[in-house]
């Protein structure tokens, strides 16, 4: 249960302000339509984090512990900064196109992804937990409980949100992460 809450936590936080929660409020905004908006989010998430889980896990037994535990605990420090810079997104190039607004969403999200530092989050987690099944689905709840509000704000959400105090509460849970890591107080 703890690779759950911690992935959900983990993620949920470090998600608001992230390109890909400005991605769903521009597809909200632009398109009007949440139910396909939020069903492409979810797909793509649950196969961008299955895929960023599954790398964690081949990591866990292909490299020592000790090595790990160092990678891992820098990779959460390495976050932890990475997420005090907020993300920019434009909304060019996003056209509904012949297969609707949900392939729209579900491509947009898979490949916003892709080296992001929640997919990262999602590797360092599913080589720190052994219940894969439960950090993909922390991370994508996380992601969720992000993502879904952005959608349903849309075009009305305040450029008055405070972002920053946000992405510093982010930062912190993933510098304290990484710090438990680096001095195995997580009992790695």
């Amino acid at each position: 249960m703890e690779a759950f809450l911690v992935s959900t936590l983990a993620v949920s936080i470090g998600e608001i302000g992230d390109k890909t929660q400005l991605l769903a409020l521009l597809l909200a905004a632009r398109y009007r339509k949440p139910i396909p908006i939020i069903l492409g989010i979810l797909i793509a998430t649950l196969a961008n984090h299955t895929l960023a889980g599954l790398v964690g896990q081949w990591v866990v037994s292909h490299i020592s512990a000790d090595i790990l535990r160092w990678a891992l605990g820098l990779s959460f420090i390495a976050i932890a900064i990475w997420t005090l810079k907020p993300d920019d997104i434009e909304d060019e190039g996003l056209r509904e196109g012949r297969f609707g607004v949900f392939m729209l969403t579900f491509i947009s999200f898979f490949f916003a992804e892709i080296g992001d530092k929640t997919q990262l989050a999602t590797v360092a987690l599913a080589a720190k937990y052994t219940e894969l099944s439960l950090v993909i689905a922390g991370t994508t709840l996380g992601m969720l409980i992000a993502d879904v509000p952005a959608v349903f704000l849309g075009k009305v959400a305040s450029p008055n949100f405070p972002f920053h105090i946000v992405r510093w509460l982010a930062a912190t849970v993933f510098a304290v992460l990484g710090i438990f890591v680096l001095l195995n107080l997580g009992g790695m």
